[in-house]
This record gives structure tokens, sequence and C-alpha cells, in this order.
């Protein structure tokens, strides 16, 4: 999500307050959330879902931007979480129902792993890393989904850049092991 300095500074000011600036933000940001949901979240009512979630986190907590970091990179990590949320609360609806509506299966790599270029079972790999180890999570999500370089990574996690790239590294190797040989 490269955005422009216009969008930038529509985002200074709306963490200063200004509520006019915000609504122009939301009003900009909002195709390029829904891009970014869509690669996330493969079905377009998911994305829609996560995307709506986002411009809400955005609105609740655009006072908590401090501007260190660019408002594109924040928007990323607000997004990607927003969209993992909603990927959970999916799925945990989706739990909830009985196995007769909706039979639990393992999904279909050759069907689902094209659409939107995202695999369902990569998110539920995601998910384990998150509960196992947070840290690594934290910098995969920023390397591997807000795409951050690794200097940018070891800067927003106020870490060194050994360490970014080590974690980074075992947060890989984690998702790998989860995922399995087929997935190499």
């Amino acid at each position: 999500m490269a955005l422009d300095e216009l969008t930038e500074e529509l985002a200074r000011s709306a963490a200063a307050g200004d509520h006019r600036a915000l609504g122009e933000l939301l009003r900009r940001i909002e195709p390029d959330v829904m891009r970014h949901c869509a690669r996330i979240l493969p079905y377009h009512q998911d994305a829609e879902e996560a995307s709506q979630d986002t411009l809400l986190a955005v609105a609740r907590n655009i006072g908590r931007f401090e501007g260190r970091a660019r408002f594109s990179t924040w928007l990323h990590i607000v997004t990607a979480n927003c969209a993992r949320t909603t990927y959970r609360s999916l799925k945990r609806r989706a739990a909830e129902q009985s196995s007769d509506e909706l039979p639990m299966q393992k999904p279909d790599v050759r069907r689902v792993s094209v659409i939107a270029g995202s695999r369902l079972d990569l998110l539920d790999a995601m998910e384990a890393l998150e509960a196992d180890k947070p840290d690594l999570a934290q910098a995969l999500v920023l390397r591997d989904i807000v795409q951050l370089d690794y200097n940018e990574v070891a800067d927003q996690l106020g870490i060194p850049l050994g360490t970014a790239k080590s974690r980074i590294h075992q947060a890989r190797k984690y998702v790998q092991g989860v995922l399995g040989d087929d997935y190499r």
C-alpha cells in the first residue's frame, strides 16, 4: 500500500484530532485496504468484513499513530491484524456450527492456494505461530505480509537487525513445519 504524501499528511492531521481529515483519510484509503484484505482472505465477503473492521480500527486508533514511521506502514499492520482477526472469528463461528451443517475439512490446496493469492492453510499456520511464538509472528507479518524490508522490521520492533532476521527465519521454518513437506 504505497500512499501518496497527501494521504500521509491527512493521517498526521487526523492523528492530531482533525475530524475532517479523518473522514477524507478513510475515504482515500478504503480501496487500498479492501485490496490488501482480499490478498489475505480468499472470499470477497470475508475481505469486505475485514476491510470494514480495518477502517473502524483506523478511525478509533488514529490518535495512536505517532508519525515515527509512515502512515502506510502503520496501516499495513492494522490491515493485516484485522484480516487475521476476521479469519479467526470466521473460523470460530464455523467451529461452533454443528458438523452436520458445515463439515470441517482440510482445505484442498489445489483449489484454495490460488484464490486471491492466499491459502487458508497458511492462515492456520500463522495462527499456530502466533499462539506459540508471538514475537516470531509479529516479525513474519511485518516482513512477508506488510512487506517491509529487514531494516524497517527491526526499527518497527525496536530490535537489532540480526535479531529481526533471525526471528523471520525461525518463523518461516515454523510455518513450513506446520504446513508439511507438500508445501515447500
